[in-house]
């Protein structure tokens, strides 16, 4: 019974610290431009059922019999969807978008194939100098954004003024009065589950689609033609994480007092254990 305990409390407090883990991951994240938090939930392991003797009449609200697991593990952690603040900046270059699971298509190195695409809800861009004399639209960390193609996004050296509308048209004035405009990428995730948290910013497509049995199509759609009315866009402003401070706290306060009481259960498991190893 001592070394059953003792099992049962130390899986769940692996698990538990995987769920401090996550915890830990939104508050850090809670500043950072359109992340979504993570929520886990604990499953059951598996467990032995002991029925309790048939005659036992007496009038209880559980269930008949006692169950003992052998701990809790942690399921997929989901993503939380729901649409952040949208914080006004001022800043022509700023997006954001104002219709959940709607992303950015960012262009990204990739030593197999050249480039790939990462998909991300930070909108905050920036005008890069090139060689030739031309400028890039690319992100923070310097990726270039993508248009409705796939391909980066470059503009005359002179472009003075930017102004994206629903739709995700990304409209350039210059100082003699001409205007360009060009399409961003959006994309929609249709069964995000399957996507891979690349970083707090970015998310990828699987590299095993064929085992997970699904296509590129069944995950995400890029919306082209019609479908692009779909989009929801405004400009000079960013949407902030959907980090909720005080439920975070919450639930770090409540994990960290469950992994105390296992880890406690551990040491008086070991402590009787050894109470009657002394007495044989």
């Amino acid at each position: 019974m001592m070394l059953r305990t003792m099992i049962t409390s130390t899986n769940t407090m692996s698990q538990l610290q995987q769920q401090l883990d996550t915890i830990g991951n939104n508050l850090s994240n809670s500043a950072t431009t359109g992340y979504k938090a993570r929520d886990v939930k604990f499953h059951e392991l598996l467990y032995q059922q002991f029925n309790n003797d048939k005659l036992d009449r007496a009038p209880r609200q559980s269930p008949t019999g006692i169950r003992y697991g052998v701990g809790a593990v942690l399921g997929q952690a989901e993503m939380n969807w729901k649409q952040g603040t949208l914080q006004p900046t001022g800043r022509e270059l700023d997006f954001a978008f104002s219709e959940p699971k709607q992303y950015f298509n960012i262009l990204m190195p990739d030593e197999a194939n050249g480039t790939k695409t990462v998909y991300t809800r930070q909108g905050a861009f920036y005008m890069s100098p090139m060689e030739n004399g031309q400028l890039m639209l690319v992100n923070g960390e310097g990726y270039p954004v993508a248009d409705s193609e796939g391909a980066p996004i470059v503009l005359d050296e002179n472009a003075s003024k930017f102004t994206i509308s629903d739709g995700g048209n990304l409209t350039v004035s210059y100082p003699n009065g001409t205007t360009t405009q060009t399409q961003l990428a959006v994309s929609v995730l249709q069964k995000p589950q399957f996507m891979e948290n690349l970083s707090a910013a970015y998310l990828g497509l699987p590299t095993n689609l064929d085992e997970l049995g699904v296509t590129e199509q069944d995950i995400l759609t890029n919306l082209q033609g019609a479908d692009r009315a779909e989009i929801a866009m405004q400009n000079g402003t960013l949407e902030a994480s959907n980090v909720n401070m005080s439920k975070e706290f919450t639930e770090l306060i409540s994990t960290q007092r469950s992994y105390q009481f296992n880890a406690r259960a551990v040491t008086m498991a070991d402590q009787m254990l050894g109470l009657i190893n002394g007495i044989r």
